[in-house]
């Protein structure tokens, strides 16, 4: 899989991880892994599409308006991830609030 800009705790507080992805285009991804998550009971991930609002790895909200869906997708093996990922680094720039690019790391 992608390195991911941010790896840690998911923040809800139940167990599990949440990987924070940014890309040049000003788009990223929130991909979790915890009991409650699409598949995450089966280790399996869940994939939200994220736009960035500033400079801050935080500074984003999830995004229901791209051509890779309009909602989260979960039940995900970690190369159906990684194809994704690829897809979402490829839409087109998101504004002025483009950031660094992450699969540079």
């Amino acid at each position: 899989m992608r390195q991911a800009t941010v790896e840690r705790p998911h923040p809800g507080g139940m167990g599990g991880t949440q990987r924070i992805y940014r890309f040049g285009n000003g788009y990223g991804a929130s991909v979790v892994q915890f009991p409650y998550s699409y598949g995450g009971d089966r280790g399996l991930w869940e994939l939200a599409v994220t736009k960035y609002e500033g400079e801050d790895n935080d500074s984003y909200s999830l995004t229901y308006d791209t051509e890779i869906t309009d909602d989260v997708l979960g039940h995900l093996e970690e190369s159906e991830v990684d194809g994704l990922l690829a897809r979402i680094e490829a839409l087109p720039a998101n504004g002025p609030h483009e950031g660094p690019d992450s699969s540079a790391a």
